[in-house]
């Protein structure tokens, strides 16, 4: 058994792009399940669902769920409320990492938080698992700490203060982008686009859509194919 956890950005960047059905056939050829958490759930169905603007890509992701290509961690016997406790836990050690004017920075959000948590349960349980997330800070977070207050002074403008504890409770999760999905996507021929323009379209369709990768990484991607 293997999981793939799901944030709500890549769902999100697929569904944009106009590409949710290859992410229906990644999991087609995925040996195990694809899950989202109900804190995800209400990002990307639930709250969407009620704004005209959005309310077509939610019926969408919905469409996935009702299929089963998405699915929910009770699909893993695992109880909402063990997600939420850890979410809880984890979100506050997070967000009293760096400060601004004596006020603390919330750096991490309920359903990036909700993945994490429920990686932490699936960890425990042996069963092997990484998290698909766009948004650059969870996966700094985890990866180079010590980057948080240059990157979060540049987002605010202002000069921040990191004061960076407990950060083992962040080392062992793994993550991977809408970027690299797609590049495994093309690899396995599930594009559905031909061309020596196609990976090089959908990379970058990705990156102006949420992804947090470099034109550089585009370019190594392109370099392997």
């Amino acid at each position: 058994m293997k999981v793939l956890i799901f944030d709500a950005g890549p769902i999100i960047n697929f569904s944009i792009n106009g590409m949710l059905d290859v992410l229906e056939s990644l999991k087609n050829n995925f040996k195990g399940k694809f899950i989202i958490t109900e804190a995800v759930k209400k990002e990307v169905i639930d709250y969407p669902l009620n704004v005209p603007r959005f309310e077509l890509g939610a019926l969408r992701v919905q469409a996935l769920l009702n299929k089963g290509v998405l699915e929910l961690p009770s699909s893993l016997n695992i109880d909402n409320e063990i997600i939420k406790k850890e979410s809880l836990r984890l979100m506050n050690i997070a967000n009293h990492y760096v400060s601004s004017k004596g006020t603390w920075i919330n750096i991490l959000s309920e359903g990036e938080t909700s993945c994490l948590a429920l990686s932490s349960e699936l960890t425990k349980q042996n069963i092997e698992n990484i998290i698909a997330i766009d948004e650059r800070t969870t996966r700094i977070l985890a990866e180079k700490p010590q980057n948080l207050q240059k990157i979060i002074s540049d987002r605010l403008h202002s000069n921040v203060k990191a004061q960076l504890s407990n950060l083992e409770e962040f080392y062992n999760f793994k993550f991977i982008r809408s970027t690299e999905l797609v590049y495994i996507a093309f690899k396995k021929g599930l594009l559905n686009i031909q061309g020596k323009k196609a990976l090089e379209a959908a990379l970058y369709a990705t990156k102006f859509k949420g992804s947090s990768v470099t034109f550089e990484e585009i370019e190594e991607l392109k370099k392997l194919n």
